[in-house]
């Protein structure tokens, strides 16, 4: 396992339909490290945002896709994904706002 840092772990956040409407009930969306635990992921998302308290974090696995260039058949990277539920007093996320 790697030793990550926390501005490390989360890459970039993911803006889609269904994550802009998780984000009404304080779910947010976040590309993270293939090899970051929940309580890694966790403790990056309350040192990167000032003032947010996280109540529970779900992680995904995703495998990477099969594509095709002529007939050579390859693979897209492995990806993990995050969905972080903050507390009800905790702060928005600032990255989020004006989406």
């Amino acid at each position: 396992m790697a030793d990550l840092k926390y501005y490390d772990i989360i890459l970039k956040p993911l803006v889609t339909e269904k994550s802009m409407m998780a984000m009404e009930e304080k779910k947010y969306t976040f590309s993270v490290h293939p090899d970051a635990t929940k309580s890694q992921v966790k403790e990056a998302v309350e040192k990167l945002f000032e003032g947010t308290k996280v109540a529970k974090v779900n992680t995904m696995n995703l495998d990477g896709k099969t594509r095709r260039r002529g007939r050579t058949a390859g693979k897209t990277a492995k990806t993990k994904k995050a969905i972080v539920q903050l507390t009800e007093d905790s702060k928005e996320i600032e990255i989020f706002e004006g989406l």
